[in-house]
């Protein structure tokens, strides 16, 4: 199956569930802001988890429970879908101005620079230090040259787009119309996070714990992030992390 028959597929089988979210967010106009981004978190896990059993990425665990990840070793593809998502971000921002309004960019200076990859560090190091003693056929096998840099844009503006909806919409609105202190705030947001990626671990693969450990670690060290440094610092975080379990290192 080539390139466009996948997306259509892809896009095919996405649309009914989509639509009826999309549909359930119109009605409520700007009302229940809390509701529309349980919506958008819903709508976010079926984008996500429909490329599972498509076969645009593949989940697995070694022996002793480490998680690995690997993408379609389709370079374009993962570059449409990069674009595709970095549009759906735009579409998001523009329809949900009130929404938009809890989300505090940051700046990407040099010390928002170094908080971002210090915390991809934190998360990412140990991991790939222990998958080092795995043989690399038994963690989804080398990752061709040619498909790192698509790979680096997609788990870049791929993760965008959850940061904006986890760190920029959900965090934002934790911080700014709730009276949770700034840590429990930190804590719901890595556990909902990894709460989000529960129906991955669980129905749609058979991986369970690992999962939902990684993805609470990587929720908190994002959600760290944006409060130092703003939701732009909190997506490098995110993606520099993906980009690292992903590219065979």
């Amino acid at each position: 199956m080539g390139t466009v028959e996948q997306l259509l597929e892809y896009s095919v089988r996405l649309t009914p569930g989509i639509a009826v979210i999309v549909l359930a967010i119109a009605l409520l106009g700007r009302a229940a802001p809390a509701l529309r981004i349980a919506l958008l978190i819903v709508g976010f896990i079926l984008v996500r988890d429909l490329m599972t059993p498509l076969g645009f990425w593949t989940f697995g665990r070694t022996d002793i429970g480490l998680p690995w990840l690997r993408f379609i070793d389709d370079g374009v593809l993962l570059l449409v879908f990069g674009a595709v998502v970095l549009g759906l971000v735009a579409v998001m921002l523009r329809t949900q101005p009130d929404l938009a309004a809890y989300v505090v960019w940051g700046r990407l200076n040099p010390r928002a620079l170094a908080t971002a990859v210090g915390a991809a560090a934190v998360i990412a190091v140990p991991l790939l230090g222990l998958l080092q003693f795995v043989p690399l056929r038994e963690r989804g096998g080398a990752v061709a040259v040619s498909l790192l840099v698509p790979l680096l844009v997609l788990a870049l503006l791929g993760n965008f787009m959850e940061e904006v909806i986890f760190r920029g919409f959900l965090q934002g609105y934790l911080e700014q119309a709730t009276e949770l202190t700034p840590g429990r705030v930190i804590v719901l947001s890595g556990l909902i996070f990894a709460a989000g990626h529960a129906f991955l671990a669980i129905t749609v693969t058979d991986l369970g714990w690992p999962i939902l450990a990684f993805t609470f670690a990587e929720g908190l060290a994002c959600a760290w992030v944006k409060r130092r440094s703003g939701v732009l610092a909190a997506s490098l975080t995110h993606g520099l992390i993906i980009f690292a379990l992903a590219s065979g290192l």
